[in-house]
């Protein structure tokens, strides 16, 4: 559950999107002082956080969930959900009768492409698949403690306030999780809004191919953003917008779509958005964590001591190892607190 913490003896290591690169994970865990006690990862005065996206992509899946759920249940760390164990939970749910669908999440070409590294090593192992979609369950969408913040991929203070009044806490169920296969529903906005983020629609005409292949018409669009004027200012995707979209002046109608993070709001963190280059805030109290692991990028943690205003200095990351290469390069910041 989201309870309140308090940062006064316990610092907090936030962790972004790991995609199964489980070796990875261990050796940035080691370099934040980490070790193993019983087979679990512990601090003796440090918590993880996890911003979810611990499955599919990468090359040890069963074991990065292994390894990460052990730490929650142990209590060294804490987690929020992200959108690939939501894809999870749809792709795995038969829907209901009458829907007119077989499954919650289509099992199409792209979809099967997404997830099919997490199935075929699970292929074996049925039954502890089966455990780790119901534990998706217990895993809340955000965290939301005095200090800081935690969410997948947006902080939307009046759609998180709803859904705290509707579902009585920071989780979903499986009721929820079936009406969030409708978008335009109140769970399908939440869902798509905490967990991939807000967007806005390309001009008429104008569509997006991205590196996955897949054609957007649609743009993936920053929630903290202080008074945009064009599309460059609220742009926030691996894929960057064409020069003659960039300079689009936003319309009204368009600024109030947009949402913003409050300059005096604590903390927060999110994964999601496949980053490059050195990690640093992306605004004095937002950070994102995500820098493309997977894709031989940074996995990255930002050591959280109670700061209200985030530091470049309290980033630590290990760059991902290619097959190829002998040594394991780690950032500069690499002395353990």
């Amino acid at each position: 559950m989201a309870g309140k913490t308090t940062t006064a003896n316990r610092g907090f290591d936030i962790i972004g999107d790991i995609h199964g690169c489980a070796l990875t994970l261990e050796k940035l865990l080691d370099l934040l002082g980490y070790r193993k006690v019983n087979g679990v990862y512990r601090h003796p005065r440090r918590q993880a956080v996890f911003l979810g996206d611990i499955i599919d992509r990468g090359p040890r899946i069963r074991e990065a969930l292994h390894l990460v759920r052990d730490m929650v249940e142990h209590g060294s760390a804490r987690i929020v959900m992200g959108n690939h164990e939501y894809n999870a939970l749809g792709y795995c749910t038969r829907a209901r009768p009458g829907s007119g669908k077989t499954w919650l999440r289509e099992h199409n070409a792209r979809h099967d492409r997404l997830i099919r590294e997490t199935l075929e090593q699970f292929d074996h192992y049925p039954r502890e698949w089966n455990e780790f979609l119901e534990w998706f369950y217990t895993i809340p969408l955000f965290i939301e403690d005095e200090d800081f913040r935690v969410v997948h991929a947006c902080w939307d203070g009046d759609l998180i306030e709803k859904f705290k009044q509707v579902q009585g806490g920071a989780c979903i169920d499986e009721d929820f999780l079936h009406a969030s296969a409708a978008l335009e529903s109140f769970a399908g906005q939440v869902m798509d809004t905490l967990l991939r983020g807000t967007d806005l629609r390309l001009p008429e005409g104008v569509t997006i191919t991205g590196r996955d292949g897949y054609v957007r018409e649609f743009f993936r669009t920053k929630f903290w953003a202080d008074n945009p004027r064009t599309y460059a200012d609220v742009v926030f995707q691996p894929d960057p917008l064409p020069p003659e979209v960039a300079s689009r002046e936003l319309t009204e109608a368009e600024r109030r779509q947009l949402i913003t993070y409050p300059k005096d709001a604590p903390p927060v963190f999110v994964g999601h958005y496949w980053m490059e280059g050195l990690p640093a805030p992306l605004k004095p109290n937002v950070a994102c964590l995500d820098f493309s692991a997977v894709k031989y990028g940074k996995l990255v943690a930002y050591r959280f001591d109670g700061e209200r205003v985030l530091s470049p200095d309290k980033f630590v990351w290990v760059k991902v190892e290619r097959p190829e290469e002998v040594e394991y390069p780690t950032s500069e910041d690499s002395v353990a607190r």
